[in-house]
């Protein structure tokens, strides 16, 4: 099986997300309770400082804690609510 280029595996991702801009990302915090999620690693968060309200979830760990059916599942992903991811 070939292994599927970086680029093209970008470019479908694109076509499934939605990219919005911190002015709307905030809005839709405040208005519709969407919940912003930063997946930087925590070397970053500690350099960099974070967003207030924001929760924190590793890009590497992200699957397993949407997945409801993992052990490490979050309930926080479960809830019926926008996820806005950083």
């Amino acid at each position: 099986m070939a292994i599927r280029p970086v680029k093209d595996m970008m470019a479908a991702a694109r076509e499934e997300i939605d990219n919005i801009s911190p002015t709307e990302a905030q809005r839709r915090v405040v208005e519709e309770g969407a919940q912003l999620v930063d997946i930087r690693d925590v070397r970053e968060l500690q350099r960099t400082g974070v967003i207030p309200g924001m929760m924190h979830a590793p890009r590497g760990m992200l699957e397993f804690w949407i997945d409801p059916s993992s052990p490490y599942h979050k309930a926080e992903f479960a809830e019926d609510r926008e996820f806005i991811f950083h």
